[in-house]
């Protein structure tokens, strides 16, 4: 208690690192919310509840890491991830998803827990249990005396996050795979009657938000750290963002994936960053809790 009434006196007494604070927080959330986006985009379309999203990320941040060991520039690893998991995706989706689509909850729960358990092995087994971060040569910034420090890796990932986040929406509205797949999310049956291959939207689908969670994994490796235990609370993360957001509200997962990040800097300061994680499932059940209220609300008017 006294570590935490320390930390919040520092808050007050130097405001300045508030500001810092929060410069972090929407850094790292522009990445929370590109990979909800693709969360958000096999849970709406294809109604599968992917509990291996935070692994797919934890994939793309080795691949990064790999070529950085290799000589490569990590940033590079944006592209090469999100090719990689494109093509992991398309595997898992002829093998894994293409059969539980038609299941019930419970079976792609668990299905998708499996891959995640797969993933998570194979990693550790590939590249040991200790954490592991992509160098990069960018220099760390500095401001207000020094009482501010911002590394430019932060600033190149929120870059990078914001380019593929618009490409994405752009090619959702432009293009006719996006125009299919969200007619597909809306009503898949009436999709099909208008002659649409909703089979090949959903493998679309899927390959498209493994690539987004490679993009993010690569942009976490240079950002952040990755581990091959961390994706489950990255998953976590990412059902906070879209459970709070909503399906199909995109401002309001962009919003959510900065108030993640500006909540677990704070938090993680102040509570110190061993508590960090347990931050993020509390937040979680805080967030079921308030849409289940909100769900006996609607159903109390309606009736």
């Amino acid at each position: 208690m006294e570590q935490v009434l320390g930390n919040l006196s520092v808050l007050a007494g130097v405001p300045i690192f508030n500001l810092g604070l929060l410069i972090d927080g929407l850094l790292i959330g522009s990445i929370f919310a590109l990979a909800a986006y693709g969360l958000a985009l096999v849970w709406g379309v294809m109604n599968v509840k992917n509990l291996a999203q935070g692994d797919f990320i934890m994939i793309g941040g080795y691949i990064t890491w790999t070529l950085g060991r290799h000589g490569i520039d990590p940033m590079l690893g944006v592209l090469v991830a999100a090719i990689v998991l494109w093509g992991v995706g398309w595997i898992l989706y002829r093998t894994v998803i293409s059969k539980v689509i038609t299941r019930d909850l419970f079976t792609s729960l668990l299905a998708t827990f499996g891959i995640a358990i797969v993933i998570q092995q194979s990693l550790n087994l590939a590249f040991g249990p200790d954490t592991q971060s992509a160098q990069s040569d960018l220099p760390t910034l500095t401001f207000a005396d020094g009482l501010i420090t911002i590394a430019s890796t932060r600033i190149v990932g929120f870059a990078f996050a914001i380019i593929l986040a618009v490409g994405i929406i752009l090619f959702m509205k432009k293009s006719r795979m996006g125009q299919a797949i969200r007619a597909t999310a809306q009503d898949a049956r009436a999709a099909r009657v208008l002659g649409i291959d909703t089979e090949k939207v959903y493998s679309f689908t899927f390959c498209l938000n493994a690539a987004i969670c490679g993009a993010a994994g690569a942009l976490v490796a240079v950002v952040w750290n990755v581990q091959p235990f961390m994706g489950t609370t990255y998953s976590i993360r990412l059902f906070v963002i879209v459970t709070a957001a909503g399906f199909g509200n995109l401002p309001g997962g962009i919003a959510s994936g900065f108030g993640m990040g500006v909540f677990e800097q704070f938090g993680g300061f102040i509570l110190g960053a061993e508590y960090q994680q347990a931050l993020i499932v509390l937040l979680l059940l805080a967030v079921l809790a308030v849409r289940q209220l909100q769900q006996l609300r609607v159903r109390q008017a309606v009736q």
